[in-house]
């Protein structure tokens, strides 16, 4: 069923800001991949191909972009570029993404150094942007073989996750406002007021994506210890049938649902925590997710077409369209519901072929003893 809903999903599907380049479209592009590498049917790379190719211009300039704009989301479909690059071995993949790490270089940064969120939001960090921007970094400094620009993601990495970190809630906040500016900010910590389940999703995603480029080593090592004890937390959090709410950690909200995105962010992030070395219980928990998901989910619309169900649509911190966005927990439920967006779809393809890695591994996990992240599992 999953994958007859997924080809007939991408070959309909039309861009999300009628072909400008935006991340949106770049959470496709994720998933295409991911079900490549799970299954080897180009079928896949021939869409992400057509799809990707559709955005860059006779020039080699990506449709729509504006680097002044100094947009941290639009770095995400970068990925796919130094993915084709890999793939294919073709320059041209690799020139279109280096207009995008041309923005990183010059990029606005919190005293911290870590990017802003994006130029209309100054001093701010928010989690989205963790993952937008930094896999990608990484990614494009081992195809051009740049460790100083490894060194710099993981040490923007581990600055933004202090700066986010809840400790009375075990928890990352959405965002953070360095300058103590905006209404939605804790005068005393910076932080945004709720927790937002889809962007501690984006984070869940960024840690395993990070991880799975590093070399093992005390780097590898920090991230493990960090990631394990993000799902630990997941685990505690889950709802009776294994999904997520919308703000993670208030199931007395009476408006508060199971949301689909962040479902299918932690499913990926689970199943793929495990997949590097970390106890099967994670595994576990993330297929027991993806199966919850499906079933309670994935189903006909009104007009009988099959479509995966309550996905927020969008959320985010301060002024968008004549509205301000406090970030408290009324806020977040106050939000669009949309079925079959991208940014619910994108990440159940993920998590779906993570699954099928599984069913295809022969390796038993007692083969890694000395993983990172089993042993900081065992230390919790």
């Amino acid at each position: 069923m999953l994958h007859d809903y997924f080809e007939t999903y991408v070959r309909n599907y039309r861009y999300y800001k009628g072909g400008a380049w935006c991340y949106e479209d770049g959470c496709l592009y994720r998933g295409l991949i991911a079900l490549y590498e799970a299954t080897g049917d180009t079928s896949w790379i021939d869409h992400l191909v057509r799809l990707v190719s559709g955005q860059i211009d006779a020039e080699g300039r990506l449709i729509g972009y504006e680097m002044e704009e100094f947009n941290i989301d639009n770095i995400l479909p970068g990925r796919a570029l130094v993915f084709l690059h890999g793939l294919t071995g073709k320059t041209a993949w690799l020139d279109a993404a280096a207009a995008l790490a041309r923005q990183l270089e010059t990029h606005p940064r919190t005293g911290s150094d870590v990017y802003w969120h994006k130029l209309r939001y100054p001093h701010q960090i928010w989690l989205d942007g963790l993952y937008m921007a930094l896999p990608f970094r990484m990614e494009y400094a081992r195809a051009i073989s740049s460790p100083d620009m490894v060194d710099e993601v993981l040490r923007q990495f581990s600055a933004a996750l202090d700066l986010t970190y809840d400790r009375d809630a075990d928890l990352y906040r959405h965002g953070y406002d360095e300058a103590r500016q905006q209404p939605w900010a804790d005068a005393s910590s910076g932080l945004s007021r709720a927790h937002w389940g889809r962007s501690i999703g984006w984070l869940a995603m960024a840690f395993v994506d990070i991880i799975e480029n590093l070399p093992h080593g005390p780097a590898r090592l920090d991230l493990a210890g960090r990631s394990s004890a993000l799902a630990s937390r997941l685990l505690d959090l889950r709802t009776a049938d294994h999904r997520w709410l919308q703000v993670i950690d208030r199931p007395d909200e009476s408006r508060n649902y199971p949301e689909s995105s962040a479902t299918a962010m932690f499913s990926y992030f689970l199943q793929k925590l495990g997949r590097l070395g970390g106890p099967n219980s994670y595994a576990q928990a993330g297929r027991a997710a993806l199966r919850s998901l499906v079933s309670e989910e994935l189903r006909p619309a009104a007009d009988g077409t099959l479509k995966l169900h309550n996905i927020c649509c969008v959320a985010g911190l301060g002024g968008f369209n004549g509205r301000y966005r406090d970030g408290t927990v009324e806020y977040y439920l106050s939000e669009e519901i949309r079925p079959d967006d991208i940014k619910g779809v994108g990440p159940l393809m993920m998590a779906y072929a993570e699954t099928l890695l599984d069913r295809r591994s022969s390796a038993p996990q007692s083969t890694h003893p000395h993983d990172e992240i089993r042993l900081a599992a065992a230390k919790r």
